[in-house]
């Protein structure tokens, strides 16, 4: 047991649904799985399951607790602060990409 720390700001919808809920009505929630530590109230970028870039999201809470089944979770509330330009999304991912998504050495 212990927290994991997400890192640099970096927010990943593994949920296509929670995904559409936060774009269509500009506030949403995801679950992660393990305990996390969520940096609230700052502003971080959001990704597709798919490791794109889409949007800056406000941190609003993040609530780490064992649900019924007994797993570790932990929620994350936010707001969406606005989608991002093609140009913002291309450039954040690549940067991503490289910083956490690509290949470890």
């Amino acid at each position: 047991m212990g927290f994991g720390t997400e890192f640099n700001s970096v927010c990943k919808f593994k949920s296509e649904q929670e995904l559409y809920e936060l774009l269509e009505y500009g506030r949403g929630k995801m679950v992660k799985s393990g305990f996390r530590v969520f940096p609230t109230g700052q502003k971080v970028i959001a990704y597709t399951p798919k490791n794109e870039a889409i949007a800056i999201v406000r941190i609003v809470a993040s609530i780490a607790e064992i649900n019924f089944q007994g797993e570790e979770i932990t929620q994350v509330e936010m707001e969406l602060v606005r989608k991002l330009t093609e140009e913002e999304s291309r450039i954040q991912t690549a940067l991503a990409h490289e910083m956490f998504f690509g290949e470890r050495e």
